[in-house]
């Protein structure tokens, strides 16, 4: 067993962007000032909430339906690969960049490694 696969990881994870979904539905200052930062379309603000929440319930999947949770790793990998990259083309490199950075490793490596199917 080890901490990437852990079922407790997944579940802090989900906890993390369930709150950050209700942090981006009216967004606070500072995730404002972030999407401005990397010129994120007015348009296209109302989806991030959604996304955010949907990859919450994809990785309490994890609990019934494992290959789902790793899906959803996958899929935040690439979300993170486009907020990284959104941060290096609008040349901010604020800490933002390095959160979107970190957690695009972390769950690159949490896709490689799979959820563990037998820790509870």
């Amino acid at each position: 067993m080890s901490a990437l696969g852990s079922k407790r990881t997944y579940a802090a994870l989900a906890a993390m962007q369930a709150a950050d979904a209700a942090a981006c539905v009216k967004p606070i200052a500072p995730i404002k000032k972030a999407l401005d930062d990397v010129g994120l379309p007015e348009e296209i603000r109302p989806l991030i909430p959604v996304v955010k929440a949907a990859s919450a319930v994809g990785l309490l999947s994890v609990f019934g339906w494992p290959p789902l949770a790793r899906i959803t790793t996958f899929m935040l990998t690439v979300y993170f690969v486009l907020a990284a990259g959104s941060h290096v083309r609008a040349r901010d490199w604020s800490p933002g960049l390095a959160a979107a950075s970190s957690l695009l490793v972390l769950f690159g490596a949490m896709t490689v490694k799979g959820p563990d199917v037998r820790t509870p």
